[in-house]
């Protein structure tokens, strides 16, 4: 594969010396306007990478938050068509922060998968992580991604052992996803020394980049990983952020975009400064 934003963010960050900030929002949650937006303003509130959850009726790995969100986009009429010109119109005016889509099999299986890839790497998406495809059932999708120039991307848990380590990081490119908890999204906090230790086992057999999600949701998580992983991954505080500034139907509110992007600010400015944050 040529190099990727994905690859170019990477080696940004390495220059700057810190850990980048991965972005988790669902694509049309509470609705496809205000998600367009809140898209739109990520990377000037500080987001390094960008993961757009596609909706799925039965997101199994993630908690309630992220499910909320994904049932409160498909309510709001989010489809995968939709979910792809968002990221269209992303590019419209930034042609260089990565988006990585994230989710389940089942929509790109329907949608169908060549399709899919085609249409994905046409409206600027850099990569894809999908939960539920193991490597030993990745033949219908991989192949078919990396030849699209869309990086394949895996996760690693703390029960990925010695001898599974390798499979996972098989043909996975862009960087390795490290699932800081065993369970579910948003549901408990990361052992920082076992994130430590796990992050360094993986490190030590590959060179691509690792970041590190589930779980994140303060300012001194965010300090405290990016002296550990290349990158933090933020998503349940931020679905969260959406869902508490919403009215009493459901709705966006003049609160929602500011509520998001405010929370973006302040988790960016924790990794970059990680010092003052470890003193909160």
């Amino acid at each position: 594969m040529k190099q990727t934003r994905i690859d170019k963010k990477f080696a940004e960050l390495k220059r700057e010396g810190r850990a980048g900030l991965v972005a988790f929002i669902t694509a049309g949650d509470p609705d496809h306007d205000t998600s367009l937006t809140v898209l739109k303003g990520l990377p000037k509130a500080g987001a390094d990478i960008i993961e757009l959850g596609m909706p799925f009726s039965d997101p199994m790995a993630d908690g309630p938050a992220i499910q909320a969100s994904s049932q409160r986009a498909l309510a709001a009429g989010q489809t995968m068509k939709k979910t792809l010109a968002m990221v269209s119109a992303f590019r419209t005016a930034d042609a260089t922060t990565p988006i990585v889509l994230m989710g389940y099999y089942n929509p790109i299986y329907v949608y169908p998968v060549d399709r899919f890839v085609a249409d994905a790497a046409k409206a600027g998406v850099d990569g894809l992580i999908v939960v539920d495809m193991p490597p030993e059932e990745d033949a219908e999708l991989r192949p078919q991604a990396s030849e699209g120039g869309l990086n394949f991307i895996r996760l690693a848990t703390p029960t990925t052992d010695e001898k599974r380590l390798p499979a996972v990081l098989a043909h996975t490119s862009g960087f390795v996803y490290y699932v800081s908890i065993a369970g579910i999204t948003g549901t408990k906090a990361p052992d920082l020394a076992e994130v430590a230790a796990h992050v360094g086992r993986i490190k030590a057999k590959t060179s691509l980049p690792v970041a590190v999600g589930f779980g994140v949701k303060s300012e001194e998580q965010v300090s405290a990983i990016a002296r550990i992983a290349d990158a933090v991954v933020v998503g349940s505080a931020l679905v969260n952020a959406i869902a508490e500034s919403l009215d009493g139907k459901g709705r966006a509110t003049n609160a929602t975009k500011g509520q998001v992007l405010g929370l973006v600010s302040r988790l960016a400015g924790a990794l970059r400064h990680p010092a003052e944050a470890a003193a909160l």
